[in-house]
C-alpha cells in the first residue's frame, strides 16, 4: 500500500491508509531507523533495541488486516501463527523471531535483522548464481528446515522472497507466517502457499509432511539454477494442473554446466509421488553434500565448504551431543586447515592459547623426542589450554602431523564468546575425555 500513514508512536492508526506518510520515532520501545518495505498486509522497519542494543526489523501489519472480517481472518490467524513462534526456532539459518505484539491499537512481530536481499534477484537469467554456490545454499536450508521440522513446523511457502542472502552463501529462511505447526491443537488454514512452489499434496489439500517443503525447495533449486520455473503458466489454475499431471523440463537442459548428480537432486526433490521424493531432510543434506566433496576432491585440498565442514562435524564423536545450531556455532568460532605429513602443530613447553580436533588423517605426540600416542580421526588435542581457564597451560608435548591431515583449531578466547548452551556441550565432551583418559590409566596401573 502506497504512501501508508501510520502513528507508531502513540501505537494507533488512522481510519485509512491515504495521503503522506508520518514520521516515526518508535515502535513499542523499539526506535525506529528508517522503512524497509510494505506489502498488502504490513509495513517492515529497520528499529534499534536500546535494551540489547542490537537492530532488529519489526514487520507492524496494518490494523483492518486483523478485524473480524472474514475476508480478512486469515491474516489475523497468519501473523498470530508467526507471532507465536516467537523465541521457539533459534537457528543460524532461521531469522529468529524476538517478540510480538497483539493487540487492537497496533499489532507487530520484533525478528532479527538480515543485512542483505532474498534470493529473488538470482532467479533472473542474467544474474545467476554459481552451481556449487547454489548446492552450499540449498544444503543449509535443508538443515534449517529439518530443525524447524523437528520442532513441530513446516514452513508451507518456501520460495525465493522467504529465503534471505547474506554474504556469499550464508542464508536466513524468513516469515513462518503460512506454518503448519504439527505439536499445535488449532485447526490449520488450507491451502495456504504460493502457488508456483506448491508440492501437489498442497493443491489437493492433503495432510501436509516435511516433504512438501522438500518439493518447494526443490523448486527453489530449480529455479536458481535455471533461471526460470519448472512450470509457466498465464494463470493459478494451469499452474496448479501442471503441477499436479506434467513434468518440468531437466534443469540440465536450461543450464549445460549443471552435473547429473545435481539434476537428479533436484529431479527427487520435485517428484510428485511422496515414496518418490526424499523421504526426510537428512537424505537431501546427505546427497547435496555428496555432490560438494565431489567437486571438493578435484579442488585444493585446503578449501572447506561449509557443508563439508558440517557433515564432518556432524560425524565426529566428539560432537555426538551437539545439534545443529552448536554444530554452525562451532563452525564460526573456529579454522579450518589442511596439514601435511611433518607439520608441527603444538610444540612442548609454549603457552596454549588454543585446542584441536582432527578431522581426519593422523597426528603424533612426542615427549622429549620420545613416541608416546598416535591420535586419529575424532580425537582432540591441546584442550588443557582451555581447561585451565584464566591459570593459564604449557604444553607438555609436542604434536606432529603424522599424514595428511585436517585440522580443526579453537581458540580459548573464541569458545569463551560462544553461546551458554554451546560451551557447556564442549565442557561436557571433555569430561567425558578425561574421565576415559583416567579410565584407561586406571587400567594400565591394574595390570602393571
Amino acid at each position: 500500500m502506497k504512501n501508508a500513514t501510520i502513528d507508531i508512536t502513540s501505537g494507533t492508526f488512522p481510519p485509512d491508509r491515504n495521503g503522506s506518510q508520518a514520521a516515526m520515532e518508535k515502535i513499542g520501545k523499539y526506535l525506529v531507523t528508517r522503512k524497509l518495505g510494505e506489502g498488502a498486509t504490513s509495513e517492515v522497519y529497520l528499529c534499534h533495541d536500546p535494551f540489547a542494543d542490537r537492530k532488529v526489523a519489526i514487520k507492524v501489519v496494518f490494523p483492518d488486516t486483523l478485524t473480524d472480517d472474514e475476508n480478512r481472518k486469515l491474516f489475523r490467524k497468519l501473523f498470530i501463527t508467526e507471532a507465536s513462534l516467537a523465541g521457539k526456532l533459534t537457528h543460524p539459518h532461521i531469522v529468529q523471531i524476538f517478540d510480538a505484539v497483539v493487540d487492537e491499537g497496533i499489532s507487530y512481530v520484533v525478528m532479527e535483522y538480515v543485512d542483505g536481499g532474498t534470493l529473488e534477484p538470482h532467479c533472473n537469467p542474467a544474474s545467476l548464481l554459481p552451481v556449487d554456490r547454489i548446492v552450499e545454499i540449498i544444503f543449509k536450508c535443508t538443515r534449517a528446515l529439518d530443525y524447524a521440522n523437528r520442532a513441530g513446523v513446516i514452513h508451507r511457502d518456501i520460495k525465493p522472497a522467504n529465503i534471505l542472502l547474506h554474504g556469499e552463501s550464508d542464508i536466513k529462511i524468513s516469515d513462518f507466517g503460512s506454518a503448519l505447526i504439527t505439536t499445535s491443537m488449532v485447526t490449520q488454514v488450507s491451502g495456504i502457499g504460493s502457488p508456483a512452489y506448491m508440492s501437489p499434496q498442497q493443491i489437493k489439500e492433503h495432510p501436509l509432511t516435511l516433504q512438501t517443503d522438500i518439493y518447494s525447495l526443490g523448486v527453489v533449486m530449480y529455479q536458481l539454477l535455471t533461471g526460470q520455473l519448472p512450470f509457466q503458466a498465464s494463470n493459478n489454475f494451469s499452474m496448479m494442473y501442471q503441477i499436479t499431471n506434467v513434468e518440468p523440463p531437466p534443469p540440465a537442459s536450461k543450464r549445460r554446466e549443471i552435473a547429473f548428480a545435481v539434476e537428479r537432486i533436484v529431479r527427487k526433490a520435485m517428484q510428485k509421488e511422496l515414496e518418490l521424493r526424499y523421504q526426510n531432510w537428512d537424505e537431501f543434506s546427505d546427497d547435496l553434500a555428496a555432490v560438494i566433496s565431489s567437486e571438493q576432491a578435484v579442488q585444493k585440498k585446503e578449501d572447506f565448504a561449509d557443508s563439508e565442514k558440517f557433515n564432518l562435524l556432524r560425524g565426529l564423536p566428539f560432537f555426538a551431543n551437539f545439534g545443529d545450531a552448536e554444530l554452525w556455532e562451532v563452525m564460526r568460532i573456529s579454522s579450518w586447515e589442511y596439514c601435511k605429513p611433518g607439520k608441527a602443530l603444538m610444540f612442548e613447553g609454549e603457552a596454549g592459547d588454543f585446542f584441536c580436533l582432527l578431522a581426519s588423517g593422523e597426528v603424533k605426540v612426542i615427549k622429549q623426542g620420545k613416541l608416546l600416542n598416535i591420535l586419529s580421526r575424532g580425537e582432540c588435542f591441546g584442550e588443557m589450554a582451555y581447561i585451565a581457564g584464566a591459570t593459564g597451560s604449557v604444553r607438555s608435548a609436542d604434536i606432529v602431523a603424522l599424514s595428511e591431515s585436517r585440522v580443526i583449531t579453537i581458540y580459548n578466547k573464541d569458545l569463551d564468546q560462544a553461546s551458554d548452551i554451546c560451551r557447556h556441550k564442549f565442557d561436557r565432551a571433555f569430561m567425558a575425555i578425561l574421565v576415559d583418559r583416567l579410565s584407561l590409566s586406571n587400567t594400565r596401573l591394574i595390570g602393571v
